[in-house]
Formats: C-alpha cells, sequence, structure tokens
C-alpha cells in the first residue's frame, strides 16, 4: 500500500467524486460497485414507514421488521429472566450500511446467580458463513431489539437524517459540516446552511481548513469504535449483562420500566460500555472502552443541548445527562486506563452542577394524591407507575452521585465536593418496591409503604446529638441508603484528618456516630450479601479513622521508591512518619483489625456480588495495613478470635467508655481491649488466633487478580501490592 503523506493527501485520497463525502477506509468509499451503486450516493430502497433510504434489499427488509416489532411489544422492556443465543451479523469492517456481511453465531455468557465464580465468563465465537436470505432474520432474537438501530445510529455516515437528541455531533463528511457546529445550539437540530453557502474569499478558505480539520477529528474519534468490530450483538450483550450484575450492586436505573428508544446515546452508550466490563472476550474492554469516548465526547461537546433533553416521564430536565456522567464516572473512576481515572477526579463535580441547574433538588417527590386506585384502567397504573420511577430513579441519580464522590474523593487525596451532611434528599424506596415488575405489583407495594418523610440531613444531625439523644430513625435503612450515609461519615473523617475544623464533628464523636451506623448494620432486615457490602465499607471507614490509609500507602511508596498510580493527585508525604514505629501503637492495631474484618468479607461475598463499587479500594487499604506490619517485623500476630467492634473502635478516652467505667461497664478486661492495647494474647486458641500477613498478602494478591476482570484499577493495585510482598520477602 503507498504511503500517505499527510492527511489532507488521504482525505482527498477518499473523497466520493459523487457526493464528496470523505471516508476513512478505502473499502467504505468502495462498497457497494458489486450492487451497482456507489457508496451511500445512490439508495433506492425506501423505508415506507419513515422513507428512509438504503442501498441494498436486505438492509431495508431488517430496518422494516424494526417499526413491526415496535408496534407488537409497544416498545417495552423484555424479560430478563433468558437468554436465547443468537445468530446475529457482524459487519466485518463495521461499514455505515450493512453492505458486507460477516455472519456468526455467538454463544453469550450465561446468566449467573450470585454463587459464581470469579473467573472469567465462558464466551465463544463460532464462525457460521450464512447465506443472504438468513440475514434477513439475524436480529430478531437480539434481548433488547433495538440494539440494532443503536448500532446503526452510531455508526452511520447519514448524520443529517439520523440525528436524535444525544446523539454524538460530528459530521463525517466536509458537506454535512456547518459553521454552528462550533458553537453551542440550543438542539442538535439547530443546523445553518451548508458551508458552501458562504461566498468564496479569504473567511470560506479560513472556515473550509477548520472544517476538513475537526472533519478528520471526528473521524477518528469514531474510527477507534469502528476498529474494534463492534457489533449490535455485542450492544445488546453488554446491556443486558450491565441490567443482570451491575445494577442490582448499584440500583439506578429502572429495568421494569426502561425504554430503550427514550434513552439519549450518553446514557445507552456508558451502560453498554460498564455491561462490557462482565464479558469474557478479552476484546471487549478495548470496545467498552471505545463505547465511553464516543459517549464522553458527545458529553463533554453537546452537554448544553443534552441538558434541555426530557423524557416522557422525567421531572426534570437533564436528568439523563446526569445519568449518563454518572455511569461514564463509575466506568472512569475503576478503569484500568490512568488517563480515564483522572479524568473521572476532574470531572465528577459536573454532575453535583447539573442538577442543581435543572433544579432536581427541588422537584424529586413523587406525590402520592396521584396514586391511583386499584380499579383505576390499566392505562392509568402503567402511567403513574412509569412517572413514579422516573421520580425514583432521578433521586437514586442524585444520591450515587454522593456515593460516587466519597469513592472518587478518597481516590484522589481530596475533599469532597459538596457537604455530604446537608444533603437534603429524602429515602430512597424499599428495593422491595423499586423491583416491582409490573403496575399492579408496585400498586400493592406501594400502598403498604410506610410513609417517609426524613431526609438524610435529618439522619446525620441525628448521629451528632448528644449520647442520651442521638439514634436513627427507627425505620429500616436500605442497603442504597446505608452507602450514602457510609460516604457522608467518610467524608468528615476525611476533613477531621489533618486536625478540628470548624463546623466538622471531633474524632470522637465520628467514632459515636460510626458505632450507630454499624449497630444500624447487623440489626437491618437487608439481605446477607447487602449486609456484607455495607460492613465492608464501615471496616474501611473505620480503618481509616484510625489512620489514613492512602497516607500509609504514599509513604511506603516513597520510603522503598515504588512507583504507585493508584492514588491520584499530588498530596505531600506527612513529615516525622516512622512506619516501624506506627506498627506499635493502638491506631496500629485497630486498622488492623479492620484490615482482617475487610478479607474475611471479600473471601464471604458471594462470587456474583464481587465487583461493588467500593470493593477495589478497601481491600487496597487493608492490604497496605498488612504490608507496613510486614516490612515492620511483624508478619506473624496474634487476633482476638472474636472482636468487640466497639472496644475496637472507641478509645479510652472516648466519653462513652468513661461513662460506661463509671457505670460498672467497665471494657478494659475484653480481648480485643486488651489486643489494642499490645497485650499478649493467650495462645490456647480459645481467644486468639493467628495470622501470618505474609501468607494473608499472597491470598490478597489472587484476589486483586480476580477484581481486574471487572474493575481495571485492580491490575495497578496488584502491581503495587507485588513491589511490597518482594521486599517483605
Amino acid at each position: 500500500m503507498a504511503s500517505v503523506e499527510s492527511v489532507a493527501n488521504t482525505a482527498k485520497k477518499l473523497e466520493c467524486r459523487f457526493c464528496q463525502r470523505i471516508y476513512s477506509k478505502a473499502e467504505h468509499l468502495t462498497v457497494g460497485l458489486d450492487f451497482g451503486v456507489t457508496a451511500d450516493c445512490v439508495r433506492p430502497f425506501t423505508c415506507k414507514e419513515c422513507n428512509r433510504a438504503f442501498s441494498r434489499q436486505d438492509s431495508l427488509a431488517r430496518h422494516e421488521k424494526l417499526h413491526l416489532r415496535r408496534e407488537s411489544m409497544k416498545c417495552t422492556s423484555p424479560a430478563a429472566s433468558t437468554y436465547t443465543p443468537a445468530k446475529t451479523h457482524a459487519l466485518q469492517h463495521l461499514l455505515a450500511t450493512d453492505e458486507e456481511l460477516d455472519t456468526r453465531s455467538y454463544v453469550p455468557p450465561s446468566d449467573h446467580g450470585t454463587s459464581q465464580t470469579w473467573n472469567e465468563q465462558s464466551y465463544q465465537v463460532v464462525s457460521d458463513m450464512m447465506d443472504m436470505h438468513c440475514a434477513t432474520d439475524l436480529d430478531f432474537q437480539l434481548i433488547w431489539p433495538d440494539s440494532e438501530e443503536l448500532f446503526q445510529s452510531i455508526m452511520s455516515s447519514e448524520t443529517t437524517t439520523q440525528m436524535p437528541v444525544g446523539t454524538l455531533p460530528f459530521p463525517q463528511g466536509l458537506d454535512q459540516f456547518t459553521p454552528t457546529s462550533l458553537d453551542s445550539p440550543t438542539s442538535f437540530d439547530d443546523r445553518g446552511s451548508a458551508i458552501k453557502a458562504i461566498p468564496n474569499g479569504g473567511g470560506h478558505q479560513a472556515v473550509h481548513g477548520v472544517s476538513k480539520m475537526i472533519s478528520n477529528l471526528s473521524s477518528s474519534i469514531t474510527a477507534e469504535a469502528e476498529a474494534t468490530s463492534i457489533t449490535s450483538v455485542f450492544l445488546d450483550e453488554c446491556l443486558h449483562m450491565f441490567f443482570v450484575r451491575f445494577i442490582p450492586t448499584f440500583p439506578v436505573l429502572h429495568r421494569a420500566t426502561f425504554v430503550f428508544r427514550d434513552c439519549t446515546h450518553p446514557l445507552l452508550l456508558n451502560a453498554i460500555a460498564i455491561g462490557s466490563l462482565y464479558l469474557g472476550p478479552k476484546d471487549a474492554i478495548a470496545k467498552g472502552e471505545a463505547l465511553w469516548r464516543l459517549s464522553h465526547t458527545a458529553v463533554a461537546t453537546s452537554w448544553q443541548s443534552l441538558i434541555t433533553h426530557r423524557g416522557p416521564h422525567d421531572p426534570c430536565n437533564g436528568l439523563q445527562l446526569v445519568l449518563a456522567a454518572l455511569l461514564g464516572q463509575v466506568y472512569a473512576a475503576l478503569s484500568k486506563n490512568r488517563a480515564l481515572r483522572t479524568t473521572s477526579q476532574i470531572f465528577h463535580a459536573l454532575g453535583f452542577s447539573w442538577a442543581r441547574h435543572c433544579g432536581m433538588y427541588d422537584n424529586d417527590t413523587f406525590s402520592l394524591e396521584n396514586l391511583p386506585s386499584m380499579d383505576a384502567s390499566p392505562a392509568e397504573k402503567d402511567r403513574q407507575w412509569k412517572t413514579w420511577a422516573a421520580h425514583e430513579i432521578q433521586r437514586r441519580a442524585l444520591l450515587a452521585q454522593y456515593i460516587l464522590d466519597g469513592l472518587v474523593s478518597s481516590a484522589s487525596g481530596n475533599p469532597t465536593s459538596t457537604r455530604h451532611t446537608a444533603n437534603q434528599l429524602g429515602l430512597p424506596c424499599d428495593e422491595s418496591l423499586f423491583e416491582a415488575s409490573t403496575a399492579d405489583e408496585w400498586l400493592i407495594k406501594m400502598r403498604s409503604q410506610p410513609k417517609q418523610d426524613v431526609s438524610f440531613r435529618n439522619i446525620f444531625r441525628s448521629l451528632f446529638l448528644p449520647v442520651d439523644m442521638g439514634r436513627l430513625p427507627e425505620h429500616t435503612l436500605t442497603s442504597f441508603s446505608l452507602r450514602v450515609l457510609l460516604e457522608g461519615v467518610q467524608s468528615l473523617v476525611s476533613d477531621s484528618t489533618d486536625g478540628p475544623s470548624v463546623g466538622v464533628p471531633t474524632r470522637s464523636e465520628i467514632r459515636r456516630a460510626l458505632a450507630q451506623v454499624h449497630e444500624s448494620i447487623t440489626k437491618n432486615t437487608i439481605s446477607t450479601p447487602e449486609t456484607l457490602e455495607a460492613l465492608l465499607r464501615w471496616h474501611s471507614i473505620c480503618l481509616d479513622a484510625a489512620t489514613d490509609s492512602s497516607m500509609l500507602c504514599r509513604h511506603l511508596c516513597a520510603r522503598y521508591n515504588i512507583p504507585q498510580h493508584v492514588l491520584g493527585g499530588n498530596k505531600g508525604l506527612k513529615t516525622g512518619l516512622d512506619l516501624v514505629a506506627w506498627a506499635k501503637t493502638e491506631d496500629a492495631r485497630r486498622a488492623l483489625l479492620h484490615a482482617v474484618a475487610i478479607q474475611d468479607i471479600v473471601e464471604q461475598l458471594p462470587r456474583g456480588r464481587a465487583h461493588v463499587l467500593h470493593m477495589p479500594s478497601s481491600l487496597f487499604a487493608a492490604a497496605t495495613v498488612y504490608s507496613v506490619f510486614s516490612l515492620a517485623g511483624h508478619t506473624t500476630v496474634n487476633l482476638p478470635r472474636v472482636v468487640d467492634w466497639k472496644d475496637a473502635l472507641f478509645t479510652e478516652v472516648d466519653p462513652c467508655v468513661i461513662l460506661g467505667d463509671l457505670a460498672g461497664k467497665s471494657a478494659g478486661s475484653s480481648t480485643t481491649r486488651r489486643f489494642v492495647r499490645g497485650e499478649q494474647l493467650s495462645g490456647s486458641g480459645y481467644e486468639s488466633m493467628t495470622r501470618n500477613l505474609l501468607y494473608e498478602l499472597n491470598s490478597m494478591q489472587k484476589l486483586f487478580r480476580c477484581l481486574s476482570s471487572q474493575w481495571g484499577l485492580a491490575y495497578d493495585m496488584e502491581a503495587v501490592l507485588n513491589s511490597w510482598i518482594s521486599l517483605s520477602h
């Protein structure tokens, strides 16, 4: 192949002589010649429903069946219980239209229960050449049939006819570029006249050059997705895995009322990108990242338009923009790609800003006066159900921003972007209500739900009332509510790390609040996996309350010249810290107890729940404490067999401990208290157990390897851990 001297020369060679459209590959320009047409220039087959033109009869046939399917299904989401293996068509070079078919049969990952192993999902691709007649029915077995149209919309070069709200505002060809694309249009349909309408002259030549530059840049953005051989089946499988695997651990979208065609493309692409993390093939990660980049580019360049978008039942404009940003930040924050993680740390506060701009904090409640009666028409029940679901999704999207804010701030070492304790949002609904699959089921459960008028601000206030007054609300907190609450306490721990501050509770008050949260978690009625997930985060926060684990990691890596890319930011080291001396302190022994609990919980979690968002950071904090003890010479330790977490949490100067001593309820003789004080425990086995921390580090190494199949951040964590283990040996 001849070498290309410049981008301009390449573009000139790949410019269609009929319509002046520019292509990134030669085969895209020449495809269709075998059928008597030239690329997209001649499209003799027209859809009777929407008048969209196609260059081939079989492409039109598939498109028309999408219309038939929408009428029969009424755009409702399919059942999530089974997955029927689908014979699918894959475009060998992802052409804008289906000019060349490479038909394949995919055997998708099965829908495992929560007891499955952490090993990568088995995923087989079996080549099966089929005739052109069979190709017309290939996409009928997609779980989300609209995945085919999303795929066509992403890859199609017909941007002037396929530009629904949320698609990428990038032209494929020069003639489709308009000067208004450089501004911030109020919608994607606000296009001016073509560039050829500008009079000739210096100005025209300048704009012409800028247009070509932007056109080439746009091609490079979509070329990444094109090069990864993404198919409609891949999009379908990823969205399926998103709802089956991710949403149960982070319920921010409502599967039962989810309508594919009502969603903007950035939201869909980010959901699909997250779903790609649960597929087995190695190239699934590259495909998912390519889709994330498309979505991120669309949000970054067109948020002005997306913020005005409102779904059929959304209570506010911009809800899908906030959701898209949330899912995009989740993907980026835990990505293997360090550039994406940095992007997450820099942009994660935008979700709060957009939500406030759209007034979401003032309109997050569904009025019970709108609750239909049991004998209302099915259409009325369905309408109110979807309206309620949209309100609940909006509330959960905002609360999820607080959860993510806590995790990102911990990783970056920076303060949270908002005051968590001032959160005036109400509690999310019970999970059984959120998971109702029909309008009638929702209505029955809705009428049996107790009325809740408490906000998170009230709960935080109750945590820090005086000892004889402060208690959490009597009603049960859901797993989602507990996670929001925990991140709020974590923000207070971070604020108090460098000493007392105005408006920040004391460390003693924070420890008492943590004790109340622990009581709420253990006495709650949530499922066992949800309890373990909440306790996992609770222990990591308590560990940080005893000592800053990120500070330990930075010191440990600096002391031994180990490069680390886990913790972002440029936070300086604490002067005068002696890691060997620290390992002999009470705070170190408290941190060790929580580190052991973290490891035990991770190993107890059902394998299907082993990808909760805070698991990598919690496990890495535990590994950091283990490594400091090992390098300080404390490889083998005697630990209490049964830990009293109040004794592990409180210090002897905390008011509650002093009051207990005065009341004759001293904890000074408990095994936990004796261990924290540094006393030698009995080696008989009934009150203590021995742990070899070096062996435990080797076990953690395998856990990180398993975690990395979902969250790429674990790769960098494992690399640092490998260095620590080598030093310990």
